[in-house]
């Protein structure tokens, strides 16, 4: 699929994912099939400003590529500014935060507060158009209630101001992660609008993707918390969009991919902030594994490099040995 002048070579897509979706996170995801992976959602005040912190969620490799950025703020002038920072990263793809639901954010008239000021959001987007070449999307929400109105009127808006292409996930402004996500709105924008409208929301599993698809004919699949742990499900997807036989994960790549985002982590954000994150990022590989409350638990002390790869590799070990005596009782 094509979103303005980027060619994907999938339908796939990482969704921007606060404290989740750095550097490290994306190049798993691309590794295993993603088509386009989206940065952390980021302060347009910030980059404006120049804040080291902010300035260093920009940080790319040419492996991930193409790579979408996301920003958020409410000022058309800081936010087409910003978008110039984005552009001048070497980003892909800019994208607009029209869906967070977080008070802080909120309350400066950015995220979701865009959806329910139609004029606000058109000055806003014309701005950020007129400022950058690279393609412009959006992400949005249902709205501030669950009829999708508020949806399809930033939608068309968006599209009349050049947007290139729409991410909706249907949940409201006030529905957090709660309930289920109402796929049939994702269907509405695709029959009202003639850019490409990308389905987001509830998708864990390959089967979940090729049903709203099939139900929705959203040209683009965005895959947040389905991903968390398991980049495995770009893989699968592919291969069920390709009538494939769907393959397991194997156990031997599970603990590999771990050493690997153990290792890119510290890279990227040096080895003590790393390790302090590995405390929780590492127990998310092994969910659904068994003997993997025992490993979490090994993990939360971890203060090394040596010392969580040394983990995974104890809970390898320890994990291999206990297969081959159940088999050999067997």
């Amino acid at each position: 699929m094509n979103i303005g002048s980027v060619r994907l070579e999938s339908q796939m897509i990482l969704a921007p994912l606060a404290g989740i979706s750095n550097l490290p996170f994306r190049l798993l995801a691309k590794e295993k099939g993603c088509g386009l992976v989206c940065s952390e959602m980021i302060s347009a005040q910030g980059l404006v400003r120049n804040m080291k912190k902010t300035q260093f969620l920009l940080k790319s490799a040419r492996e991930e590529k193409p790579l979408s950025v996301q920003i958020f703020g409410s000022d058309p002038e800081i936010m087409a500014r910003a978008a110039q920072v984005v552009e001048d990263s070497d980003a892909d793809i800019l994208d607009i935060n029209f869906g967070c639901s977080v008070k802080k954010v909120i309350k400066t008239g950015a995220g979701a507060a865009l959806m329910r000021e139609p004029n606000s959001a058109e000055a806003l987007l014309k701005a950020v158009r007129k400022a950058v070449r690279i393609p412009v999307t959006i992400k949005i929400r249902s709205g501030w209630d669950k009829s999708g109105t508020d949806a399809l009127r930033i939608a068309r808006i968006a599209q009349g101001c050049g947007i290139d292409a729409v991410v909706v996930h249907p949940r409201t402004a006030t529905q957090g992660f709660q309930g289920a996500a109402d796929w049939s709105i994702i269907r509405k924008l695709k029959s009202s609008l003639s850019i490409p409208v990308i389905g987001n929301g509830d998708i864990f599993s390959a089967e979940d993707a090729l049903r709203m698809i099939k139900e929705t004919e959203c040209d683009g699949v965005m895959i947040g918390r389905g991903a968390i742990g398991n980049p495995w499900i770009f893989s699968q997807i592919r291969a069920s969009m390709r009538n494939e036989k769907q393959v397991a994960v194997d156990p031997a790549e599970r603990y590999e991919v771990m050493e690997r985002y153990v290792r890119t982590s510290v890279l990227y954000l040096g080895e003590k902030q790393a390790c302090r994150m590995m405390r929780s990022r590492l127990a998310w590989f092994v969910k659904g594994v068994e003997y993997g409350s025992r490993f979490k638990e090994k993990i939360k002390e971890v203060s090394s490099e040596i010392e969580a790869i040394e983990q995974i590799r104890f809970f390898r070990q320890s994990h291999e040995k206990k297969e081959i005596a159940r088999t050999a009782n067997y």
